[in-house]
Formats: structure tokens, sequence, C-alpha cells
């Protein structure tokens, strides 16, 4: 049996959280033993839609027609769509009601956390929702002395000097305006922000921010993975200011790395990630120096054991386990003899990952 995983728009995201997280969908599965197929098969027994484009409708009326399961990935909502691209605060409404029609297409909604399961279930969803995380590759995403020193290197990084990052889309959203801020206050240290978005899209104040960058910030643009890596393993703090998430699949490659990391106290995280525990959280530019400054001192203590252990709890092997319980759930696999079933730990999605859809 196969699983086919619709590539429809894939070019169009595919440096975005959503190409990523189809990327994970066909590595997890592999994981897990299942094959998958990018067209239709005569053993593909559903399909997954990851994106809201028109041409998904389209692969939704394929399936109907052979009969097969639409699996409906959830990963955008209203809320994090505000505060992206040119018009997208007025056209938020509008696309709150698209996105409910596509996912309503599908026999079963997946979406990356609780958070996003309720908000989704606020819309007036009927269809069964799942929260199970997008994953992360705790083979390739891992810390690395080596990787450090090469990134120290790259950037010509004296002794002693400290470094700051962040990924993802350069918007407000993504919390760039706040992110410029803090390096202004802490010219001492130097400030990354990796990701790229063509500026065609973005608000003029975004792009006014971006000229008027200090000195000490930097943008390299979009970079593949291995670099990316390298950048998790040699900064010094990770300080990822969104203000809405789905999951935020940057920030578990970042836990996956071990480097420390600052984030903004969004209800996203409830449940997985603590202040103090696994990440520090804080709610403003005082709060986020206060949090990168007790980092860089070491006056905060070090949580990335506890970090590391959140992000291998949800790597792809054992996400991978949970997507085929869900299959299981839904009619799409067979139920296999008990003593068959892997155990799969219950702190990893939720507390209502192990009754059904909520």
């Amino acid at each position: 049996m196969r699983i086919y995983i619709y590539n429809g728009g894939e070019k169009l995201v595919g440096k975005s959280g959503v190409g990523q997280a189809i990327r994970h969908q066909r590595e997890m599965l592999r994981r897990a033993g299942m094959a998958t197929t990018e067209h239709w098969t005569a053993d593909a027994a559903a399909i997954h839609i990851n994106t809201v484009l028109p041409d998904s409708l389209l692969a939704v009326l394929s399936a109907r027609l052979r009969g097969r399961k639409v699996i409906y990935y959830g990963h955008s909502t209203m809320e994090d769509f505000r505060s992206s691209f040119k018009g997208s605060d007025r056209l938020a409404p509008l696309f709150r009601q698209w996105i409910k029609f596509c996912y309503g297409l599908g026999d079963v909604v997946l979406t990356p956390t609780e958070y996003s399961r309720k908000l989704l279930e606020s819309y007036g969803m009927k269809k069964p929702v799942y929260s199970i995380s997008n994953g992360v590759d705790t083979s390739f995403f891992a810390p690395s002395r080596q990787r450090r020193e090469a990134f120290r290197r790259r950037w010509g990084l004296r002794d002693g000097e400290r470094v700051v990052i962040s990924v993802g889309h350069t918007i407000a959203r993504k919390g760039l305006p706040e992110f410029l801020e803090l390096a202004r206050r802490m010219p001492e240290v130097r400030f990354l922000w990796y990701g790229w978005t063509d500026p065609r899209l973005l608000p003029q104040s975004i792009q006014d921010a971006m000229a008027q960058a200090p000195d000490n910030v930097v943008f390299p643009g979009f970079v593949d993975r291995e670099t990316l890596r390298e950048a998790y393993c040699g900064a010094d703090v990770f300080a990822f200011l969104s203000r809405e998430e789905t999951e935020g699949i940057v920030v578990l490659e970042a836990l996956a790395c071990g480097i420390p990391t600052v984030l903004r106290d969004i209800p996203v995280y409830d449940g997985w990630l603590e202040s103090g525990r696994e990440v520090y959280k804080a709610a403003d530019v005082d709060g986020f120096e206060a949090a990168v400054r007790g980092v860089l001192d070491g006056t905060l203590p070090d949580l990335r054991e506890a970090a590391l252990t959140t992000a291998r709890s949800r790597s792809l092997e054992t996400v991978g386990r949970r997507l085929q319980e869900i299959y299981r759930r839904e009619g799409i696999l067979p139920e296999p003899e008990p003593a068959a079933v892997p155990a799969v730990s219950p702190l990893l999605f939720g507390k209502n990952s192990f009754t059904g859809p909520m």
C-alpha cells in the first residue's frame, strides 16, 4: 500500500515550513516502512494534501472519483495569515473562509499542535481534526562542535564574539521588527536572519525596516539545510520572535541542534515548551533582551538537555508511527496484531492525541 503525497504547488511553498512539512511526510513514512508516491497508483490508498491552492481541489476531486481517502494538512490559519504579506490583514477573513472550505474537503484534517487544532475547530470544522507534529529529522539536526567551528570560520568570528540568529520569512509576523530593535540594543552582538521573501510581497514598512537595519545585522537570505544546520550549531542564541505559529518547524530544528532558544510567549507553545524548562519566553523586546543577555552572560540556567529531549520526542520516526495510528483509526490501514503496535509516548502530541479527534 502507498500514500500519495500530492506535490502540486510545492515549487511555490518549497522554501516555507509547508514545503519542509511535505518533505518530512515522505521521510517519516519511509522510516515507518510505508511507501509513498507522487502520482496515483493502483495501490495508493489515500492522498496527502498540504496546500490550499486551487489545483489542490482538482486533486481532491481525483481522489473522490477513485474512492480514495483524502488527508488534508491544516498548516495555515487565519491568525498566522495576518501580518504577513501586502494586504494580508484585509484578506484574513476571506482566507479563513477559503481554508475552512478546503480543509472541509478532507476525510480527516491533520494539524501540528493542540493550539492549531482548537483554532480550526473554532471555525466550525465538521471533519475529524487530529494534532500531530510536523516532526524534526534528529538524525540530521543534532549538536556538533565541528559545525560550530565551521560556522565561526565562515563568519570570521573572533574569540568571545557572540551571534544571535533567527529563521523565517522577512515579515512582521515572524517578529522581524522586534529582532531589529533587539539588535539595536545590543550593538556588541552580531545578528543574522536566515530566510528570504520576495520584496514585491512585502509592505513598505518592512522594506524600510530592512533597509535601515543596524550595522550588526546581516540577512544571508535563503540557505540550504546544511548551511542552516551549521548556523543552529554555531550561533549562541536562536531568537524566534514570531507572533503566531501553528508549530514552528525551525524551533524544533534549533532545539535538536542544542542552541539556547528564546521565543515569544504565544499560545502555540503551551503544553510542550515551558519557559525555564526547554526555552525562555518573553512578551516584548524588553523581555527578549533580558533573556538573550541572560543566556549570553551565563546568568540563566542552561536548558539544552531538556530541549534536546523534547526535540527527540518529535523525531520523524516517532511521528511516522503516530501517523500510522491515525491511518488505522480512519480505516486507511488495517489494524495490526496487538503485539505489533509500537509504543509511542503520550507526551508527544498533547492530551487529546490518543482519544481520537475532538
